[in-house]
């Protein structure tokens, strides 16, 4: 299926249209990422979409190239989250049960945070309310599973301290790659 008839009516127009939907819906996908939603794969896919529904033309389009580097800056940007979220946590001797508890706290407190400042800064308040939320929801969450599971061997605020800061440098790392990867597709479909 291809919009080639459309892109007849509308040469010029269509396109660049197309294109600002994509970075609209791209930037909405990056936002995504403060609620562990897996972002930057989504905006992957919708490139990849726009890459194979748009016909290219002239110096137009999202090239082959471009789209693979942004599935291989995808895959280290979970990489990054992954590394950052847990790493710090697991060094310090977290058990499975904190790393799990973590994740859910990191969810449910990142929303709750981008809910809860959202009024007081609207788009800052939202972003920066998602990120400490989730960093305080991974260390309650790593701190409970270690109380939980009755581990009294293990510091339970370090390894709630390591997942904090794990947290927040995770999500600021992927959400970095998730910019490189915005402005890339960007700069390809405009260009």
């Amino acid at each position: 299926m291809s919009f080639e008839w459309l892109y007849d009516l509308l040469p010029v127009t269509f396109y660049y249209l197309m294109a600002t939907l994509l970075l609209l819906a791209n930037i909405t996908a990056w936002v995504s990422i403060l609620f562990l939603v897996p972002g930057n794969w989504i905006v992957v896919f919708l490139s990849a979409l726009f890459y194979v529904f748009m016909p290219v033309q002239e110096n137009n389009g999202i090239s082959l190239t471009v789209l693979l580097i942004a599935i291989a800056l995808a895959g280290l940007g979970e990489l990054v989250e992954m590394l950052g979220g847990s790493a710090g946590a697991a060094k310090k001797g977290a058990s499975r049960r904190a790393m799990i508890l973590s994740l859910l706290g990191t969810f449910l407190c990142s929303i709750l945070g981008a809910g809860l400042a959202t009024p007081i800064v609207p788009p800052l308040g939202t972003i920066m309310g998602a990120i400490l939320g989730g960093s305080v929801g991974a260390y309650m969450g790593a701190y409970l599973g270690e109380v939980w599971k009755g581990n009294q061997d293990v510091d339970r605020q370090e390894i709630g301290r390591a997942a904090f800061i794990g947290r927040i440098l995770g999500v600021v790392g992927k959400m970095a790659i998730g910019v490189i990867i915005i402005v890339m597709i960007t700069v390809d479909s405009f260009i």
